[in-house]
């Protein structure tokens, strides 16, 4: 007890012989620890400076070590100017023929047989073409109008019969029935009571031919390509058609026919 009171002087060898508290070795060891730590993230912090990635370079997870190939930049989409055709065909519209107080667009210019400019839609100005061509036939050629005259003689001539199956029964009476489709199956005058009293084999057949000539149509269509005429289903006068009635009409006549039929085409559509 004198020795560590210090009364007695110590030598270092004795000193150090004596035991440390250890609160004191507590201390040292937790020192020692952070030194340790510290040394440990100088090591990380220099491997981790060696491995930095570049802005340039690219990793694939799916091939490892090999750069990905860099991604092309997308071309800017090009900027289609200018009007459009159907405002071209507007504004070099003309006078109309058939509706003097307006305009016809620039497609109408006369040359066609019975064009008196009458488009107040427009319809003329829209490229379209055959639908059984698929999106290339719909395409079409701006100005030729061979599509809509198809068209349009088709539809009138449909309304032609539809006038005549409107008319002819009360004017000239009706078809005989029988007791299997039924004794008053025709004899109805009203065509929208006559369209549910007929029986149904009746409109069958009706159907029937339509598709018979719709078949026949678009064959014509697609084997004369662009001879083709509007509404030509090889029937009248001409070598290698069907000419019931042996008509032989001169070209000025035979023009003169068609704009008739035309005519009537639209007076049927309009009745």
């Amino acid at each position: 007890e004198k020795i560590r009171s210090g009364e007695f002087p110590l030598s270092v060898s004795a000193a150090q012989a004596l035991p440390i508290p250890v609160k004191t070795q507590f201390t040292h060891v937790k020192s020692k620890i952070v030194k340790m730590k510290l040394a440990a993230l100088a090591l990380l912090a220099g491997s981790a400076s060696a491995y930095q990635v570049t802005p340039t370079m690219t990793f694939s997870l799916g091939k490892f070590g090999k750069k990905a190939p860099a991604k092309a930049k997308a071309a800017a989409p090009k900027v289609i100017s200018g009007s459009s055709p159907s405002a071209d065909a507007w504004a070099n519209a003309g006078p109309s023929t058939a509706l003097p107080f307006a305009t016809a667009p620039a497609t109408l210019d006369g040359s066609m047989l019975g064009d008196v400019g009458f488009d107040p839609l427009g319809f003329s100005t829209v490229p379209v073409g055959a639908w059984f061509k698929g999106f290339d036939g719909r395409e079409g050629t701006l100005g030729d109008l061979t599509w809509y005259r198809e068209a349009e003689l088709i539809h009138g001539r449909i309304a032609q019969l539809a006038v005549v199956g409107f008319l002819a029964p009360g004017l000239f009476g009706t078809l005989p029935g029988n007791e299997w489709t039924g004794v008053d199956a025709y004899s109805k005058t009203n065509p929208l009571e006559a369209f549910s009293a007929v029986p149904g084999l009746a409109i069958l057949q009706i159907f029937l031919f339509m598709t018979y000539l719709e078949v026949r149509r678009i064959n014509i269509i697609k084997e004369e390509g662009e001879n083709y005429t509007p509404g030509d289903l090889r029937i009248g006068q001409g070598e290698g058609r069907w000419n019931p009635f042996g008509l032989e009409y001169s070209p000025e006549a035979y023009e003169e026919k068609q704009l008739q039929e035309l005519k009537h085409c639209r007076l049927a559509m309009i009745g």
